[in-house]
């Protein structure tokens, strides 16, 4: 489906019981543009990340996700699109090399693509080690390895930088500037706000559930 936006809000609300976590929010990220998503603790990034990634559905209001509405094209949605998240979903017995191999077999690709890509996130001499023997560092290299092996058009990082040492820091940093670079449209929540000024170009911060500065 052509659309000239990856992002559309319209008076989109969620509300977990009494708590509205997000409340009225309207926006339009245009494609193959980086937004960085800012905000103190329980201002509501995580919760609009996995709005996005339909994860959880809106309460009110309209979301429309590179071009699809997330009500009714969910499966569109998911297909092309990745979230990298505080749980990284890895399976912990299985070695480096075997969560991306896995991965490349439900998505139809070669194996012969998962070196190059464990090469790019430094993992390749310990691409035989168990997952459960990774530092945290480690594990976010491995998540975004599967992230890059998917090939998603829009990629949401929740605080991709968290628990990284600095070098990780600027591992990490390269690696969303990889992403960039094949056109993907980045959303990145951090509260390491000069690494990700540095990453993006427009920025959206959040105050309790509300829009409180968009550019």
């Amino acid at each position: 489906m052509a659309d000239s936006f990856a992002l559309e809000l319209l008076d989109l609300s969620k509300r977990f019981g009494t708590h509205w976590a997000l409340a009225r929010l309207s926006y339009r990220l245009p494609l193959s543009c980086s937004l960085l998503l800012t905000g103190h603790n329980g201002s509501g990034k995580t919760t609009l990340l996995r709005l996005l990634a339909t994860a959880i559905r809106p309460t009110l209001g309209q979301l429309r996700v590179l071009g699809f509405e997330a009500k009714t094209h969910t499966t569109d949605i998911r297909q092309n699109t990745a979230l990298l998240s505080h749980a990284n979903c890895l399976y912990e017995d299985l070695s480096a090399e075997q969560n991306l191999l896995l991965l490349a077999r439900l998505l139809a690709k070669p194996a012969s693509c998962v070196p190059p890509l464990l090469e790019q996130v430094g993992l390749l001499a310990r691409k035989q080690n168990p997952v459960r023997q990774f530092s945290a560092g480690m594990r976010k290299r491995l998540a975004i390895a599967r992230l890059l092996l998917k090939s998603p058009r829009l990629a949401l990082l929740d605080e991709p930088f968290g628990e990284l040492d600095p070098q990780g820091i600027a591992h990490m940093e390269n690696l969303i500037r990889l992403l960039k670079n094949q056109g993907t449209t980045l959303i990145l929540a951090t509260h390491l706000v000069e690494q990700g000024l540095s990453l993006t170009e427009k920025r959206l911060h959040l105050n309790q559930g509300r829009i409180q500065e968009a550019s």
